[in-house]
């Protein structure tokens, strides 16, 4: 089979976690390439900047450990400042991505991902989004598996306010067309 190129989106939410814990198990191949991305974002502060930088490659770092079931895997940690749709979209493309996997929960940019500047077209590979569910009774652990197809994803243009007819006709009342005519 032939190797494949992974992203996977780090973040702090548990919903991230088991996205990759799904992935480990049922989607990821010996001698995969994982490219494990944090984005941070942007700051004014140099050291607001170095702070969140680390507990970015700390939390990539706890990732990785995760990857490590899966045999003879490269393990990539990329930590990068901008906007999440953006960057995500660019590294994907950098690196010739054919899989995005990612946790799927109500702060997820996927929620936010169109954009004036960018649109979901923008990723030309699989999403795979893994929406966490709470314990079930039994104590097992409910996943919601979903691929996100890019070409059946229907972006409406923006419409743009404007008048047809930007003076309103009225008819003339009889006394006024009698007065008149």
């Amino acid at each position: 089979m032939e190797e494949q190129r992974v992203v996977v989106l780090v973040e702090e939410a548990d919903a991230a976690v088991e996205a990759l814990r799904w992935a480990v198990r049922n989607f990821l191949r010996r001698g995969d390439t994982i490219t494990l991305l944090h984005v941070l974002p942007a700051s004014r502060s140099r050291k607001r900047q170095r702070l969140l930088r680390l507990r970015g490659f700390q939390l990539a770092l706890s990732f990785r450990d995760l990857c490590s079931r899966v045999p003879e895997a490269k393990v990539e940690i990329v930590v990068k400042e901008g906007e999440q749709a953006v960057t995500v979209a660019a590294l994907v493309s950098e690196i010739r991505a054919s899989v995005l996997i990612l946790g799927l929960h109500e702060h997820s940019f996927l929620y936010k991902f169109s954009t004036a500047h960018f649109s979901v077209r923008n990723l030309d590979c699989r999403i795979l989004a893994v929406k966490n569910h709470p314990t079930d009774c039994d104590g097992f652990v409910g996943v919601e598996f979903s691929q996100v197809e890019i070409a059946r994803l229907c972006m409406r243009p923006q419409k743009i306010p404007y008048r047809i007819l930007p003076v309103c006709f009225r008819r003339k009342s009889r006394k006024k067309r009698r007065a008149n005519g």
